[in-house]
């Protein structure tokens, strides 16, 4: 008999078949997303049936809180219908994502499907009444140009697919879209009410938009004093606006191979260090790569991929060479903490490893899951890995750039910031480049509430962190701390919250 969390689990990779490939999930390597009205109420139906049945279950009360988030998670996203205004680049921009996973997944049991996919595409964002940005409509255009401008691709066989994607760029370019005056999903139909939705789905906290914005205020003023603190040190002057324009324009790459060089060597230090704050490690290897050539222009500076469940491919953390030397080298140390080691490569590899069940295992939780790569780049301080001050201010970059977002996020869809207002911000508080912020600001507008998810784990890992160190006194083990985060799959914080709140009791 199929368990509950069997049909959670079964129901996700439905909604998500190239994340089961990309793992190593057999079973949905001929599948692509069903992006139809049908498709997407039927799976609605599933998941509605599976919370009716979740409380008179035989499940446990952990894999209760995760069946319940990913299942109410999943209906959100159907209800907020973000297929009919995603289409740049992010989870939500199914075409984006898919040619981006034609790069690192197997493709000869789907690839006559694509055609199905984008027409799905195409009638979703036609018989809508929202829209996406229309910059947003150009640059999904540009992105399917850039692929039909290559050469032809191994992924795509004798199959002619690239009529399918002509017309799609079409119907892209055809889209009357919104303007950047309002850009966030206040100004579509439900969107105050979506957003709400959002945020709890990415925080799993009960935080209000209101609450949030004042919260990455608050966290950005005292970033400023730490900025202060540091570039004394390093370069003469507390002056935070000084101390943003030299990281914009001094410590840049000389070249890509240097970059992806620093990256391997910060993993390699990670690595080395970890034995005295972990007790567990993940068997799977840690590569680190650049990323393929045909997805640069598309793809995040940094991102990691899991390592498939059979051991046939490593967990890659991906390095983007992109306009390299225009590219500040402080924030190299950090991001390889955050998506390698102790970061996601620990996080997700050793959830994998583990005999939970796969929704325990592969559950899409961004506040354990963000939360934790957030965590590991302060961690990464205390385990002494940043090589000097530079690196540190990259560190302080990064939560600056989390920090940011929550003012920022929560300003565009439930203030109704425009578009530069949210650029403005960016600019004035954190050290990131033109290029960066206009990236940034198009993924927060894409993906709502997702970028809340960061900062607001991070600081309840951290919170319960130091309550059970209160509680343990001397007895407090920081390598059984992370074990038991790490060891217990990805969860919502309230119940890691609980875990450990009743491990810090127990011992």
């Amino acid at each position: 008999m199929t368990s509950l969390s069997d049909e959670m689990f079964q129901a996700m990779m439905d909604w998500n078949p190239l994340f089961a490939s990309l793992v190593g999930v057999p079973g949905w390597d001929d599948r692509l997303d069903d992006l139809s009205v049908d498709g997407h109420q039927a799976l609605r139906t599933r998941l509605t049936g599976i919370l009716g049945r979740l409380d008179g279950s035989d499940e446990d009360q952990v894999s209760r809180d995760v069946i319940r988030h990913q299942a109410e998670s999943i209906i959100t996203c159907i209800d907020a219908r973000l297929v009919e205004h995603s289409v740049s680049r992010g989870a939500n921009a199914p075409v984006a994502s898919m040619l981006r996973a034609t790069s690192h997944i197997d493709f000869s049991q789907r690839r006559h499907l694509v055609p199905r996919l984008l027409e799905q595409a195409e009638r979703r964002l036609l018989d809508t009444d929202r829209r996406p940005l229309r910059r947003h409509a150009e640059n999904g255009a540009a992105y399917v140009g850039r692929f039909l401008a290559s050469p032809r691709q191994e992924w795509e066989g004798d199959e002619d697919l690239r009529p399918a994607f002509a017309r799609y760029r079409e119907v892209l370019l055809g889209l009357p879209g919104r303007d950047d005056e309002q850009a966030g999903l206040c100004w579509l139909p439900d969107g105050e009410e979506n957003y709400r939705k959002l945020v709890r789905d990415y925080t799993t906290a009960s935080y209000s938009p209101a609450e949030l914005h004042q919260l990455g205020l608050d966290l950005i003023a005292r970033l400023h004093e730490e900025y202060a603190e540091i570039g004394s040190r390093v370069w003469g002057t507390g002056d935070v606006r000084e101390i943003f324009q030299r990281l914009r324009t001094d410590l840049l790459w000389d070249n890509e191979d240097e970059m992806l060089v620093n990256a391997v060597e910060a993993v390699g230090r990670a690595e080395a260090e970890a034995p005295n704050w972990f007790g567990r490690l993940p068997k799977a290897r840690c590569e680190v790569r650049f990323v393929p050539e045909v997805d640069r222009h598309n793809a995040a500076f940094a991102y990691y991929e899991d390592a498939a469940l059979d051991g046939s491919r490593p967990g890659t953390y991906f390095v983007n060479p992109l306009n390299a030397t225009g590219r500040s080298r402080t924030v190299s140390e950090v991001t390889a903490f955050h998506e390698a080691i102790p970061g996601h490569h620990f996080q997700l590899s050793i959830a994998a490893e583990t005999e939970l069940s796969n929704v325990r295992k592969f559950a899409f939780i961004d506040s354990y899951l963000e939360g934790w790569g957030l965590y590991t780049e302060r961690l990464a301080d205390e385990m002494g890995l940043y090589s000097s001050d530079e690196a540190r201010l990259g560190m302080l970059g990064l939560d600056a750039m989390r920090a940011g977002r929550l003012v920022v996020d929560t300003g565009l869809h439930a203030l109704g910031w425009p578009r530069q207002r949210a650029v403005d911000y960016l600019r004035e508080n954190t050290a990131m480049d033109d290029a960066e912020i206009s990236s940034e600001v198009d993924r927060y507008v894409e993906a709502p509430g997702q970028a809340l998810a960061y900062m607001v784990g991070r600081l309840e890992i951290q919170r319960v962190r130091e309550e059970a160190r209160a509680a343990m006194g001397e007895r407090f083990d920081i390598k059984v701390f992370h074990d038991l985060v790490l060891e217990n799959g990805v969860v919502p914080l309230p119940t890691l919250g609980k875990l450990v709140s009743d491990w810090s009791g127990r011992a």
